[in-house]
This record gives C-alpha cells, structure tokens and sequence, in this order.
C-alpha cells in the first residue's frame, strides 16, 4: 500500500449488537484494509464487546477500546469517545482518518475508491459515501454533493487536526458542522454516489418515533445557523419523504420553535456567516436553473405551436 494511502477508521459504538457485525463483515471483506480499526464501546451493555473481540482475535488490525458506561445519553457521547479512538492511534502512521458508524454495511471497494478520490485530489480534505435507508436515498442530481452523511466520513489528517476535530454537541450536528467547518477553513468536501452504506437503523429513531425525530432535526438544523429561507425550503422539499407532508411540518416546526425560544447557536458567528452565504448561493443557482428551465420549455412550446401552424398551412393550401 502506497504510504499516503495508509488509513485508520474509528467506530465509537453502543449497544449495537444487533448490526455490528454486518459492518464487521464489510471491514474484514475491504480490499484495502486499514492500518488500524478502533471500535470504541461507548459503555456497551449488550453483547457489542463479545461480536468485536471475536473479529479482534482473527485480524490483528481491529481493536475494541472500552469506555466506561454513561448515565447521561447525548450526541457528545459519540466524540468524546472518537476523540479516545483518536488518542489511541495518532502515534501511527496514517495519512486519512475514517469515522464509520457501527450499524452500516458496504461493498469491498468503499475504501479504496474513496481514499484514491483523496489522493488524486490533495485539496480535498473530506470524503464519503451516501447513505441507503430502506426505500431512501438521496438524488445527488438535485441535493449537495458537498455534504458528506456522517456514518461514513474520510478527513485528510491536516483538515481535521485543522478544524479542532469533531465539535461535542449535546445537541447533535456533529457530523455536518465538520463538514462545514472544513470548507470553511478552504478545504474541499464531497460525497461520492458510486458507492453507498446500508444503514440499518432510521436515523434519528434510537429513542423517539418519526414525527419527533423531523422535530429534532429542524431543531438542530437552528443549531447550526441555517438561514430562515433555506429552513423553509428545506421544509417544502422533506414534504415529498415519509412520512409525507407531516415529517416537513415537523421540521419546519422544530426550526420555527428553536428560533422563538432563543435557542444557542454554538458556532462562532463567521462561521454561521459562512453557512448562509452558501445555503444562498444555491437558493439563487436552484431558482437560476429553474429560470432556465422555464424559459427553455416556453420556447420549445412556441417552436412547436409554430411547426404545427405551419403543417395546418400547408394542409388548407
């Protein structure tokens, strides 16, 4: 394996007995294997420690850091535990560092395609694959390409060390304000749909039902600074994905209360400046195209209404 192609994955996981092994699976089938994969049992209760020491015993790369239970369940939880899984190998050497939820599976070539992505581009400090939940996925014709889903995300070790790591969010949004802050700091990001992660269990639903999850979500999306109008347009576009209508109303809502409830912003303002300087600039490119789009199939109608008067022309005659 070529040295700047040398990676390490780390898995905080809790209580994922149910479908670690399907991301064990995945692991141990990659065709690049990683220098080293820490799974970090966040205080595991089930049978999570005994699936992973049975792997760690077959391949010497895989090992099962253990943290000691916590009373309190939140979102920051997930990075104090990465940031144990960070400390155990940054002596190594790795030049990309992987988070990788413990509950998705994937094809063999994941890694290797999406390290070889890194390497052709030096300015690209964050990597990933999408997501696939049951029925859904996202269309990345018409959604960011530049978000990377946090269940599978790839840093180049400079643009993490570079934004401080993951930021602990009691209230989540983890994962995208690092991406943010990544291309905040001049770094590239980017999803890559030529390969997707299986996820196993709906997001957002460990502990609550489908309504008050899109609650939760509009709520954190006021967490990270999203602009009023790209909230709004946000809400519209969830309408059309189960649970239809409702799940956009509940996201919308979930922003509006956070709003008039005064909730913090945690980000530091240039960096929510940042936020909504692009969510506009897409607002402005979507109606751009649609503009477009608009104008084009008015013309393409007046050919037509013109083609066909004259074919009516031709037939009186």
């Amino acid at each position: 394996m070529p040295q700047s192609l040398r990676y390490a994955i780390i898995t905080p996981a809790r209580n994922e007995e149910k479908f670690i092994e399907l991301t064990l699976k995945s692991m141990v089938a990659q065709t690049m294997p990683p220098v080293k994969w820490i799974i970090v049992s966040d205080g595991s209760t089930d049978k999570t420690d005994e699936i992973v020491l049975g792997y760690a015993a077959k391949h010497s790369w895989i090992e099962l850091l253990r943290m000691p239970e916590r009373r309190e369940r939140h979102f920051a939880g997930k990075v104090y535990a990465f940031n144990a899984g960070y400390d155990r190998i940054k002596a190594l050497d790795f030049a990309i560092v992987g988070n990788l939820d413990a509950d998705v599976s994937f094809e063999p070539q994941l890694f290797e395609f999406l390290i070889g992505k890194m390497e052709q581009n030096p300015r690209l400090g964050l990597a990933g694959a999408p997501f696939r939940e049951g029925g859904f996925q996202y269309d990345y014709r018409y959604s960011n390409i530049e978000n990377v889903w946090g269940g599978c995300q790839l840093f180049r070790k400079e643009c993490y060390e570079q934004i401080g790591g993951y930021m602990p969010l009691k209230g989540g949004c983890i994962d995208h304000v690092a991406v943010l802050s990544s291309r905040y700091h001049g770094w590239e990001t980017r999803t890559f749909p030529e390969y997707v992660c299986d996820h196993h269990r709906t997001m957002g639903t460990a502990q609550q039902g489908q309504l008050k999850a899109k609650f939760r979500v509009g709520v954190k999306d006021h967490s990270v600074g999203n602009h009023p109008l790209w909230e709004f347009v946000r809400a519209l576009y969830q309408m059309k994905y189960p649970p239809l209508l409702f799940g956009g109303v509940a996201l919308g809502l979930g922003y509006v209360w956070a709003m008039i409830s005064g909730k913090e912003v945690p980000l530091s303002p240039e960096l929510v400046a940042f936020v909504r300087r692009e969510q506009m600039q897409r607002i402005r490119r979507l109606f751009s195209r649609s503009s477009k789009t608009s104008h084009a199939n008015t013309a393409n109608e007046q050919r037509l209404n013109s083609a066909a008067s004259s074919e009516a022309k031709e037939a009186i005659r």
